[in-house]
């Protein structure tokens, strides 16, 4: 087929390694299972689908290590995981939490329910821009996230669910506990509070054996008393928001001092015009 001067060719898409699909495939694959905790709830499995969403969390925290293991960074990746945390973390547990307990409310369930979403769609869409038009943070800042991350928040709004597995539903399930917690869950995702990035957090030397010794028995224990064993992971987390909120406190005062040192030097370095005049402002001060 011929092509005249002002007629262009078709474009012509390069083809891709499978490899580079492997990211997301597995991005795919925890949507799936995201997806498939909601036919377990509506089934009233829901130990299936506590487990199916964990099993989207793990999913979520390798796909992107594999994206970069493996070359294989796309936007076109990065739009479909954002697509899966908010179906996986946003949609799921809400729907999960409604038919367990906040179905009991009627229409104030609901909206519990909606409410819990719409801040995970608002969470990740203030992660995916980067926060644009707020000044560049100091390098320890990215220690901490800001606010709740997805998956950690999708698995605590779980937790009475999961504290029911382990010690019964009378008091877990009731509508007056889980309405107030997964309102708590969710503001806590929109909210400016500092939480530990483990990702970034170096582990000194001396405590390298001990933290492996501590995972392989968490491991153990998580096998034998899977639900009792992520209770006491979900309220350690909860009690690490303390710390990482004193942490990012301490380092924000010690980055100010620092800022204020040469500006105290200077103004140490430079005489008063008159020196009386200096030793009488010292005296009424």
């Amino acid at each position: 087929m011929a092509y005249g001067p002002d007629r262009k060719r078709p474009r012509r898409f390069k083809a891709l390694s499978l490899s580079r699909l492997i990211p997301n495939v597995a991005t795919l694959m925890g949507m799936c299972a995201g997806l498939t905790s909601i036919r377990f709830a509506m089934q009233d499995h829901w130990e299936a689908a506590v487990t199916a969403i964990l099993i989207a969390g793990i999913i979520d925290g390798l796909d992107g290590r594999l994206a970069r293991m493996l070359n294989a960074s796309s936007r076109f990746g990065a739009e479909l995981d954002s697509l899966s945390d908010f179906v996986c973390f946003g949609v799921a547990p809400a729907l999960l939490m409604y038919f367990w307990s906040l179905h009991q409310l009627g229409p104030i369930g609901w909206a519990l329910c909606l409410l819990f979403a719409v801040c995970m769609s608002l969470r990740l869409a203030r992660f995916n821009t980067q926060m644009l038009g707020e000044p560049e943070m100091p390098t320890w800042a990215y220690r901490f996230f800001t606010g709740v991350p997805a998956p950690a928040a999708a698995a605590l709004s779980m937790w009475p669910m999961v504290l029911s597995f382990q010690f019964g539903a009378y008091v877990f399930n009731s509508p007056f506990i889980t309405a107030p917690y997964i309102v708590l869950i969710a503001v806590l995702m929109v909210s400016r509070m500092p939480t530990f990035s483990f990702k970034k957090v170096k582990v000194p030397r001396a405590w390298v054996l001990p933290l492996m010794l501590a995972f392989g028995a968490s491991v153990a224990f998580l096998v034998s008393s899977p639900w009792l064993t992520l209770s006491v992971i979900a309220g350690v987390y909860f009690a690490t928001f303390f710390f990482s909120f004193r942490s990012y406190r301490r380092m924000g005062v010690e980055q100010q001092q620092r800022q204020d040192e040469p500006e105290e030097e200077e103004d140490l370095g430079q005489p008063d015009d008159d020196p009386e005049d200096g030793l009488n402002r010292v005296h009424q001060n």
